[in-house]
């Protein structure tokens, strides 16, 4: 997995690579059991604060998305469904089709987005299986 920062960005640093993992899980570069490099390594290589780093994997341990421990480090764990916060998701998804509102996106538009990218993460929309 290779991870992108972009040190001009508007998205915080911690949350650049906080994406960046939950979108490898997602497209399956990172599976349960992989590991994820030392938290001083990774700001090391970026030229970051550890704490940057440090930050980003404890928002991943507190989805679920991650463990960590001294001995193994950072290690993708096998995120259950329900493990999600639904409030949190919730909300960051309405603000997104917030904005696509007051742009005056069409929904239909907004929702084959959506297909299209369900899609290009590999997994199966509900409707297909049933």
């Amino acid at each position: 997995m290779i991870l992108n920062v972009d040190l001009a960005a508007d998205v915080p640093i911690y949350q650049q690579i906080r994406d960046q993992v939950v979108e490898a899980i997602a497209h399956g570069a990172l599976t349960e059991g992989s590991s994820l490099p030392p938290i001083r390594t990774l700001a090391a290589d970026f030229g970051i604060n550890f704490h940057t780093v440090n930050k980003a994997y404890d928002l991943l341990r507190q989805e679920g998305l991650i463990r960590l421990s001294r001995k193994t480090g950072a290690v993708v764990t096998a995120a259950a469904a329900d493990q999600l916060i639904p409030s949190d998701w919730t909300a960051r998804a309405r603000t997104l089709l917030a904005e696509a509102v007051a742009r005056g996106i069409p929904a239909d538009e907004v929702l084959q987005a959506c297909r299209t990218l369900l899609d290009s993460f590999g997994t199966t929309r509900q409707e297909d299986t049933q």
